[in-house]
């Protein structure tokens, strides 16, 4: 298994800035694809951003697109999100996940998540 733990959300005014972090355990972090997934009360999980393994390749959702980067140290196991501009539409719990193919990509092959993280951006 390939424990992760968010961490860095909070409650921010609109227009504010957060940066979240997902530390992952284990020594093959290097080598999967890792991705953000949020959950707003009363919606379904949705995509946010994916990376793939060794950071050159990235997606988001068009909702974030400009305004969130997704990023990856894999010298120190930690996955990133930095949010700008952020809007009370962005509140969530933010989830981190990784997939074993490295490629980020493919949605389905996310296996593993974290708990969650509360993101509240207000009005």
């Amino acid at each position: 298994q390939v424990p992760l733990v968010e961490s860095g959300g909070g409650l921010v005014k609109a227009g504010g800035s957060l940066t979240l972090s997902c530390a992952v355990s284990g020594r093959t972090f290097s080598g999967y694809g890792m991705g953000w997934f949020r959950q707003a009360p009363g919606k379904e999980r949705e995509f946010v951003a994916t990376i793939n393994w060794s950071g050159g390749r990235t997606s988001y959702a068009k909702s974030v697109k400009g305004r969130f980067t997704i990023s990856r140290d894999n010298t120190e196991n930690t996955l990133y999100l930095q949010m700008n501009s952020l809007k009370p539409e962005d509140t969530a719990v933010y989830y981190c996940a990784a997939e074993p193919t490295g490629w980020g990509m493919l949605h389905s092959k996310y296996d593993y998540w974290g708990q969650g993280t509360q993101v509240t951006v207000s009005s």
